[in-house]
């Protein structure tokens, strides 16, 4: 008998995303978007998605031996360079569409995909902007942010400081206690109003600007918060000269062969 390989859905078809769902990414900086993917869907690959975090977690400490970046989740990086199944996912056109018409621009491309498991007893994730990671010259940087499992606000569910995006770079902190200290005097200070969601189904999605402030809550529950995210940036940005460790390291991983002021459009960012 010939074995057949497994088949997944396509998810190329469109999400009907309403005006207001694209003004209210604009004025907060962040949107929740029901059932992006079926549960059926997100059945299909969760499977696949969770025999490649196997394959290639290295986190083996237990977590009283771990910094609070560590406590925050297990996070793998990039799954779609080396699983087929979750390469599908990670490029689907009807995930990069819709993230394309929250910002108003023509074309995306990729930053990384990342998985973020959040164990049980998993720490809470401090304050932060994904972008002080990324050497991206422009604004126009989003994140989608899928759990794979119905998840309920104990187990994590992230928290957005609304219309904080507007302020662009706050700070040169790195996810950190130092972080969580400064932002959480800092959202205070501003009044910006913190936005979450009582719950997520599997296939549900929130989309974040790169200079959106979130965090998520430490997981007290005993399930696991299986979540799979993809970053997308405009197609036309150029790099920028990296002024952080992780801005340096970032320009080398993801964008190889890019310099400061060059388009990026490595091998590791198709346009979707």
């Amino acid at each position: 008998m010939i074995a057949t390989k497994p088949t997944y859905p396509s998810l190329q078809s469109p999400y009907s995303l309403s005006a207001q769902a694209i003004a209210d990414y604009q004025q907060n900086g962040h949107v929740l978007l029901d059932q992006l993917a079926s549960a059926e869907e997100v059945a299909a690959y969760r499977t696949a998605i969770n025999a490649a975090v196997d394959r290639d977690n290295t986190e083996t400490r237990p977590l009283a031996e771990r910094d609070t970046y560590g406590k925050a989740f297990l996070q793998i990086f990039n799954l779609w360079e080396r699983d087929p199944a979750v390469r599908q996912f990670t490029l689907a056109k009807r995930f990069a569409d819709v993230a394309a018409r929250l910002m108003g621009c023509e074309r995306v491309r990729i930053y990384h995909d990342q998985a973020l498991y959040k164990e049980p007893g998993g720490g809470r994730t401090p304050w932060h902007q994904d972008q002080y990671y990324w050497p991206l010259d422009t604004s126009q940087t989003i994140t989608l942010w899928m759990p794979l499992v119905d998840t309920t606000a104990d187990m994590g569910i992230m928290q957005f400081a609304s219309g904080s995006q507007a302020k662009g770079y706050v700070d040169k902190l790195g996810i950190s206690d130092a972080s969580q200290a400064y932002l959480e005097s800092y959202v205070r200070a501003n009044g910006f109003p913190i936005s979450s969601a009582p719950a997520m189904r599997a296939g549900d999605a929130t989309f974040h600007s790169g200079w959106t402030l979130h965090m998520a809550p430490a997981n007290q529950s005993q399930t696991m918060r299986e979540v799979m995210t993809v970053i997308y940036f405009a197609d036309g940005t150029r790099a920028t000269e990296p002024d952080n460790d992780g801005r340096r390291a970032d320009l080398a991983r993801w964008m190889p062969g890019v310099r400061p002021g060059e388009l990026v459009d490595s091998s590791l960012n198709p346009v979707v």
